[in-house]
């Protein structure tokens, strides 16, 4: 493929048009594993290449190491660690790992399983009498705002505050300057404004008051790496909220619609629950929430597929095509739950695998297991349904599913 082809090719890729199913455009992407294009970057899209390029010293996630920087980044002092690179990367991460998981807070997500299997019965709950539901608006995205509020101990009381400001971020993830109000990139920035100086404020209380919650432990941890800043402690609160939502959402979305697709998977989800903790992984693969890592960065020439990537070049990692990629998964465009050896790129891997992964994976199974038991025969009112913009974060806008219609 020569470098104007895998131009077009990605450019078709990122056209709205081939959200829905992009999938046959990975399948030619893949004929060329690594594909330059016309402005000097990188596409990569086969799973060795991608797994390679996620475990390679040699490549940076901090902006500043691109010859050619792509945007301006956010107001902030302080990147979330998932940009940044060794040592202060790997610093920040170990501290906020020791309470959110192995070895230093094992029991994390477990014991927070009954608050997880609340929040979903009462959501469903709240749409018991609907005919016609959306299962984005009425289920999957207001679901991980309360779950992250509940982990950072935000107060009930102010957690409409929070949907408000992740309506408006994420609507301005999605904003497009030819067709969208410049007012909707304007309520993006304002949110995140307010939504750091809510997080300082709440964090400040938290000073000298140990909890159980996220903040007031990182507020008052003196581990070996000593403690997080308070910008620092934002920064990370900021990643749960924006990340850890979107990803959930789609994770949870993209599953009911491939369980809908799937009526005998479905049928034996809800005769077999246990089923649900392989199925999580396997949409993992076979729908994932985040479709591309945008910008890697070389700091020295690397030699990738027979392929010289010069030092500081862009390399965009196909994610969701790499766990598509035939040479590493059989008959892999067949979603099957019953499969082994299944190492998706769903979360990423190497030092930035999804940190929050582990309670993304427990909320899509809780999630999936009661909705599949509640709704009486689901049936899709529109298929393929309404997809965001973003082709990096990919999921339905909505998700409308009549019931007693399947």
């Amino acid at each position: 493929m020569t470098t104007t082809q895998a131009a077009g090719m990605l450019r078709r890729i990122l056209d709205y048009s081939s959200r829905a199913d992009p999938y046959p455009l990975y399948a030619e992407l893949r004929k060329t594993p690594v594909a330059q294009q016309e402005d000097g970057s990188y596409v990569i899209s086969t799973y060795r290449e991608i797994a390679g390029i996620l475990h390679n010293p040699h490549l940076s996630s901090d902006t500043r190491n691109l010859t050619h920087p792509t945007a301006a980044t956010e107001e902030q002092t302080t990147p979330a660690f998932i940009n940044l690179d060794p040592p202060e990367h790997d610093r920040l991460r170990r501290m906020a790992m020791r309470h959110f998981g192995p070895p230093h807070t094992p029991r994390l997500v477990t014991d927070m399983e009954p608050a997880l299997t609340g929040i979903v019965s009462s959501l469903i709950d709240d749409f018991a009498d609907k005919k016609q539901i959306d299962i984005v608006d009425d289920f999957a995205y207001p679901f991980p705002v309360s779950v992250i509020c509940h982990l950072l101990g935000v107060p009930r009381e102010d957690e409409p505050r929070f949907h408000l400001w992740v309506d408006d971020l994420i609507n301005s993830i999605d904003y497009n300057p030819k067709t969208d109000p410049k007012e909707k990139l304007d309520k993006g920035v304002q949110a995140r404004k307010d939504l750091r100086q809510y997080l300082g404020g709440l964090l400040d209380q938290r000073h000298g008051r140990p909890g159980d919650d996220l903040l007031s432990r990182l507020a008052n941890d003196d581990g070996p790496d000593g403690r997080m800043t308070d910008e620092e402690i934002i920064s990370t609160a900021n990643l749960l909220l924006i990340a850890g939502h979107e990803t959930t959402v789609n994770l949870i979305t993209n599953g009911m619609l491939t369980l809908l697709r799937h009526p005998p998977i479905l049928q034996r989800l809800r005769d077999e629950p246990d089923l649900i903790v392989p199925l999580v992984e396997e949409l993992l693969r076979y729908e994932p929430p985040v479709h591309i890592i945008p910008w890697r960065a070389a700091y020295s020439d690397i030699t990738v597929a027979d392929t010289v990537i010069p030092k500081g070049s862009q390399i965009m990692l196909m994610l969701a095509s790499g766990s598509r990629d035939p040479n590493r998964f059989h008959d892999p465009d067949r979603f099957d739950p019953d499969r082994r050896d299944n190492q998706h790129l769903g979360f990423g891997s190497g030092i930035h695998l999804c940190f929050g992964g582990p309670l993304a994976r427990r909320e899509a199974q809780i999630a999936l297991t009661e909705l599949v038991r509640r709704l009486d025969r689901p049936g899709l009112v529109a298929d393929p349904p309404p997809y965001r913009r973003s082709p990096v974060l990919r999921g339905p806008i909505h998700l409308h599913v009549e019931r007693g219609g399947g």
